[in-house]
């Protein structure tokens, strides 16, 4: 299929020698009868001027064959204008040819001439007049006039003859513009269809163009600019993929603003640190519109006023915060001078939740350990100060001294269980174990206390429960340890559940609920921390280290298990231990 541009080169060069052809044509006919109106002017002129030697009476006499002999007609006016005679019509016929402008002319130029199409006739007339005077008067005009019918005819010759040199003329035409376009228009096609891979990022090789001229030489300059485009394209590619392997495998979460303080790019880390908070819309908005969050913009206005970087700790979201600290700087070495920011996204929740228990750990242990020493030095002190002598004193107070100590020797016990399960340091005698006969052991331990309490302890433990995968020493600890606060926890007169299913294949679920005090919601995801207590007065006075659930999910996880707390203020407290069902074998 021919190009449009083709078809322009070659309807424009058929055209132009056409129109060539054509404005030739006419300007020779143009020529050629302004040639022969001159020779005829020429012999009109020295016609009138023999034939104003004769007086008006010879002329009118003679008229007719002066018309004959002159080959044209002659039309004789009086001074005033009105036709004394015509060689051809009758004078009645005639208005006055004062206003003629070739008699007007003769009148002031002593000679006058025009050239007019006569209707009558269908062709031009030529009209020669020239003046009649009797001495120094003038007393009339002498006008001839010819028809210019050889000059109509040889014009007509002539247009025949281009027309026909056209119509000849227009088949080469048409042959030598299609071959100069096809010429001219192959080069350029190569060029468009090597021009259009390159754009497209192909490797189209390089360009031939067959031709010394202009054309060849800008085939060269395309293949050098080419080449030298595909080696910068490569070496941008190249560091482009080392640029976004860096961005991408960051551990900080990186944001890009562009000169309008428009979000422009996100990495990986960045969306990852950000969860559910990160949406693609984010793209091309600010960091107000995109994060609600004040201290960034406050952040952001001050780097671009002081234009130094800055350091701002901020946090986003509301139920699960994330803590951040963001490090603001110019983004330098563009081009055109054009001003970018950077924002480093460092997420420091973990540290900010670790340190935070660190402290709490340190004021726990200090208080644990501290308020057992201090009852113990106090009454150690005491005794020594004489109420040794008193020996229902000194009993009282030795018998304070031995519950603080053990107290400490439970909490030093406790520690070091928890110390060798995150070191893993403990080790588990894994085997098949049957929840049933775990249960039967444990149960029976509180048996007393619930009668004192008034407490109902209700099971419901199938016996053809599949055996776990579990070490049992370590499953009493855990059922102990939540049998034992659900005990504390629940009233007198309350109730105590206990039940076994499988209720997935792959695990068997232990659920022991209590009709307690119960837990608020905004405290359970807490439950597990060290030396956390709900209520901390009371789990004191039962002697517990608040260690005792962090424990449990340790052992828990170790199992490979899971445990679920469940709680409602005054209504009770439901804790599920999910223990893994034992496959096969077990060491």
């Amino acid at each position: 299929m021919k190009s449009r541009l083709f078809y322009k080169v070659f309807i424009s060069g058929t055209a132009i020698l056409l129109v060539i052809v054509v404005a030739l044509g006419l300007l020779f006919a143009h020529y050629i009868k302004s040639e022969l109106v001159a020779e005829v002017k020429v012999d009109l002129v020295a016609q009138s001027q023999i034939i104003t030697l004769l007086s008006k009476k010879q002329l009118e006499k003679h008229l007719s064959s002066l018309s004959d002999m002159s080959k044209s007609r002659i039309t004789l006016i009086d001074e005033s204008g009105w036709v004394l005679a015509d060689s051809e019509r009758n004078v009645s016929e005639l208005d006055n040819h004062l206003n003629r402008p070739e008699v007007q002319e003769a009148r002031i130029k002593g000679k006058g001439e025009a050239l007019r199409y006569s209707h009558t006739l269908a062709v031009d007339m030529l009209y020669i007049v020239s003046p009649i005077r009797e001495g120094s008067k003038l007393t009339g005009y002498v006008r001839l006039a010819r028809p210019l019918y050889a000059v109509k005819r040889s014009v007509d010759r002539l247009y025949r003859f281009i027309y026909q040199s056209v119509l000849i003329i227009f088949i080469p035409s048409l042959i030598i513009a299609f071959f100069l376009s096809r010429k001219l228009v192959l080069p350029i096609q190569k060029i468009e269809s090597y021009t259009e891979k390159a754009s497209r990022g192909e490797m189209p090789g390089t360009l031939l163009v067959e031709s010394t001229d202009e054309m060849g030489r800008l085939a060269e300059n395309i293949n050098r600019m080419v080449l030298e485009c595909k080696e910068k394209i490569e070496l941008a590619d190249e560091e482009k993929g080392k640029l976004e392997a860096a961005f991408s495998s960051m551990v900080e979460g990186v944001l890009i603003l562009d000169s309008h303080d428009r979000i422009e790019l996100i990495n990986k880390c960045l969306k990852d640190i950000l969860g559910k908070l990160y949406s693609d819309q984010i793209i091309n908005i600010t960091p107000l519109e995109a994060f609600r969050n004040v201290e960034l913009q406050n952040a952001i206005e001050r780097f671009k006023k002081t234009k130094t970087p800055i350091v701002q700790q901020i946090t986003i979201g509301e139920e699960n915060p994330v803590i951040l600290e963001v490090s603001i700087s110019a983004v330098k070495g563009l081009p055109g001078g054009e001003e970018k920011t950077m924002l480093v996204f460092h997420d420091v929740t973990r540290l900010k939740k670790l340190e935070k228990i660190r402290e709490d750990f340190v004021a726990n242990v200090t208080h644990e350990i501290k308020t057992p020493l201090t009852a113990i030095i106090g009454f150690v002190e005491t005794l020594q100060g004489g109420a040794i002598d008193d020996k229902g004193d000194a009993k009282k107070f030795l018998q304070t001294i031995s519950e603080n100590a053990r107290r400490l020797d439970r909490l030093v016990d406790d520690l070091l269980t928890l110390s060798s399960i995150e070191l893993g340091e403990m080790k588990m005698q894994f085997e098949k174990v049957s929840v049933a006969d775990i249960l039967g052991s444990v149960l029976p331990v509180f048996e007393v206390k619930a009668v004192e309490k008034s407490i109902a302890i209700d099971t419901n433990i199938p016996e053809d429960l599949p055996p776990i995968r579990a070490d049992r020493d370590k499953m009493i600890q855990v059922l102990l340890n939540i049998l034992d606060n659900a005990m504390k926890f629940t009233p007198d007169g309350g109730q105590i559940s206990v039940t076994a299913f499988q209720e997935t294949g792959a695990f068997v679920t232990v659920k022991i609920s209590d009709t307690g005090v119960g837990i608020p919601k905004s405290e359970i995801s807490r439950l597990g921390e060290r030396f956390y207590r709900v209520d901390k007065t009371r789990s004191r006075e039962e002697g517990g280290t608040g260690l005792g659930l962090s424990i449990v999910k340790h052992l828990m996880k170790a199992h490979e298990g899971r445990i679920i707390f469940d709680s409602q203020v005054g209504k009770g407290t439901s804790v599920s231990l999910y223990f893994p069902v034992s496959q096969g074998k077990t060491v």
